[in-house]
C-alpha cells in the first residue's frame, strides 16, 4: 500500500530499505485518489520507533493512506527531539475541526498510574470525546486499549501479580467477525505490560465482542459490536528486536525483569529471536482498514459534517 508522508520524514528511508512503498507529497498529489486519512496519537516515548513499526503494518493493502501523527499538547516527553515534532507532529488543536477515516491511539509508559493521573489525560478524554463525532474507526493499542475501554465502557485495570512480558498464544474466537478473517485457530502475539483489564466486565457489556484471548495473557481483542472502536492488549506491530531492547534495558537499570516468555531459543539472550507473529498482526491491521475503515467511511468525509465550525 502506498503509505503517503513527508518527503523528509526519517522513518520513510528505513521503511523504503525494506521494499515498502512508501509515497512522499510531490507523487501523491499527481494522482487522482482520496487516500484514507489515518491520524496517529503516538504516545510512545520513543516515537520514530513507532512511527516505523505501525507503518510498517499499515502498508499491506493497495489502498492509499495519508498519515498525520499527534501528539500531546498539555505534555511533552524528553526521548524524541523538539525538531521532530515540530517538523512531523500536529496537536489536537490543530485537527480538532478535521474529520478521519480511522484514528490509532498507541500505548504510553503510564500504566501503572491512574488515569486521572496522566498529565495528558484531560485532553485524552478531548480526544476520545472527539472521536465519536469526527473517527470512522478508532484502533486503541495497549495502554491505549485500557484507557479507551475505560473511557467508553468503564472498564477498570487491575495491576498484575508481575509483568505479562513475552510471546503468548492466542485463540481465536467469534470467527465470522471480519477482523479475524484469514487468522488462524491459534496465533501468537507479543505483550509487555504491568497491568491488565477487569475481564468479568468485558464479558458482561453486551456492546463488546471478544474476539481473542490467551490462557497466559487473558483477554487480548475486543471491539465494540458497531465497530467504531477496536481494542487491543497487546502489541502486534512489534519489531523482532523490541522485546529484546526492552528486557535488556530493564536488566542494566537493575528493574525486576524476567526472560520473555517463548522469546528467546533456549532462553539464550544472545541468540536472535525468530519473528513469529507479523504475518497475523499485518492481517489484523490490513483487515481493520478493510472492513471497518474503508467500507465504512464517507467517500467525502466532510460531507455529513455538522460539527465542524
Amino acid at each position: 500500500m502506498p503509505i503517503r508522508v513527508q518527503n523528509d520524514l526519517p522513518a520513510k528511508k528505513i521503511l523504503e530499505e525494506e521494499n515498502i512503498f512508501i509515497m512522499d507529497e510531490r507523487r501523491a498529489l499527481s494522482q487522482d485518489i482520496r487516500p484514507l486519512r489515518i491520524a496517529i496519537l503516538n504516545l510512545m516515548p520513543l516515537k520514530e520507533d513507532t512511527e516505523v513499526m505501525l507503518m510498517r503494518s499499515l502498508s499491506n493493502t493497495p489502498l492509499q493512506i495519508d498519515i498525520t501523527f499527534l501528539t500531546t499538547k498539555s505534555y511533552v516527553g524528553k526521548n524524541t527531539a523538539k525538531s521532530h515534532l515540530d517538523n512531523f507532529y500536529l496537536t489536537f488543536d490543530d485537527v480538532k475541526n478535521k474529520k478521519f477515516d480511522g484514528l490509532i491511539i498507541t500505548g504510553a509508559p503510564v500504566e501503572m498510574m491512574e488515569f486521572e493521573e496522566v498529565a495528558y489525560w484531560d485532553e485524552l478524554v478531548q480526544i476520545f470525546e472527539w472521536s465519536k463525532t469526527h473517527v470512522t474507526s478508532t484502533l486503541h493499542l495497549c495502554w491505549g486499549a485500557q484507557a479507551g475501554l475505560y473511557y467508553h465502557y468503564g472498564v477498570n485495570k487491575r495491576l498484575l501479580d508481575k509483568k505479562m512480558f513475552g510471546i503468548f498464544y492466542h485463540h481465536v474466537l467469534n470467527r465470522r467477525e471480519p477482523l479475524v478473517r484469514g487468522f488462524d485457530d491459534i496465533f501468537l502475539m507479543p505483550h509487555s505490560r504491568h497491568t491488565g483489564i477487569d475481564e468479568e466486565a468485558v464479558r458482561n457489556n453486551d456492546r463488546l465482542k471478544i474476539l481473542a484471548v490467551s490462557d497466559e495473557a487473558g483477554i487480548a481483542l475486543v471491539m465494540s459490536t458497531d465497530g467504531r472502536h477496536v481494542f487491543m492488549l497487546g502489541h502486534p506491530e512489534y519489531d523482532r528486536v523490541t522485546l529484546d531492547m526492552e528486557y535488556k534495558r530493564d536488566r542494566d537499570k537493575g528493574l525486576p525483569i524476567d526472560l520473555p516468555v517463548n522469546y528467546y531459543k533456549e532462553d539464550n539472550t544472545s541468540i536472535r529471536p525468530d519473528l513469529m507473529w507479523r504475518a497475523h498482526g499485518n492481517t489484523l491491521y490490513t483487515n481493520w482498514l478493510n472492513y471497518y475503515v474503508y467500507q465504512m467511511t464517507p467517500y467525502i468525509l466532510e460531507e455529513n459534517d455538522n460539527n465542524d465550525k
